[in-house]
């Protein structure tokens, strides 16, 4: 999983572990290159930028020149802004606890509400990015199947053409994974491995495009 390669553990549910992989989820959100998005986040874990608190008191001017070591560049700005306003929300509403967010919400949809409210920026494929990683670890985590994922899965032919991407589709991702013996709680890792290859379909397409014209 994406998670797991930045070295993040979800599985014991600490707040901290999630912050770090909500902030990540900010990164890959952004319509930035997956590189750039890991690099940056590596950036903030290297000055140890890793909590709300952190992100607040590095300020505007210190998360530009975070951003921009990143390798942000022109999103640098608008990026920092962002990250000031949905970390002052998330200290404000839930001190700071993505784990209290997630207790308070009703249901999925709420959960996905509460986190889109943490501020302007953060929208259905960020919360997305994120929820995928908690899956099974968060019982109201329950985000649809990404499109780069649900192609993937049909060109491997796991789904038949007319799956979309409501539960139903995952629903059959999951019992594919338990018929293999593997943990659901390690949904995520196959998840993210269908998400690498829908990355991997989509860039070979444009190049087969762009040959043709």
């Amino acid at each position: 999983s994406y998670a797991f390669v930045l070295g993040i553990v979800l599985n014991d549910l600490k707040s901290n572990e999630i912050y770090k992989w909500f902030l990540a989820a900010l990164f890959y959100g952004a319509r930035i290159s997956e590189k750039i998005a890991t690099h940056t986040w590596q950036v903030f874990k290297s000055h140890d930028v890793l909590s709300p608190e952190k992100v607040l008191s590095t300020g505007w001017d210190g998360l530009v020149a975070l951003l921009d070591k990143g390798g942000y560049g022109r999103y640098d700005f608008k990026t920092a802004t962002k990250l000031l306003t949905v970390n002052q929300t998330l200290l404000n509403d839930y001190a700071g606890d993505l784990n209290r967010l997630h207790d308070l919400a009703t249901d999925a949809r709420d959960l996905e509400q509460r986190i889109i409210a943490l501020g302007k920026g953060i929208g259905k494929v960020t919360t997305q990015i994120f929820l995928r990683e908690l899956r099974g670890y968060w019982y109201k985590a329950m985000p649809p199947l990404s499109p780069l994922a649900l192609h993937a899965a049909k060109t491997m032919m796991y789904l038949p053409e007319d799956a979309d991407s409501d539960t139903t589709a995952v629903i059959h991702l999951q019992q594919l994974w338990k018929d293999y013996k593997q943990s659901i709680k390690e949904f995520a890792h196959f998840e993210a491995a269908l998400v690498r290859y829908g990355l991997y379909l989509r860039h070979h397409d444009k190049q087969r495009s762009a040959k043709l014209s």
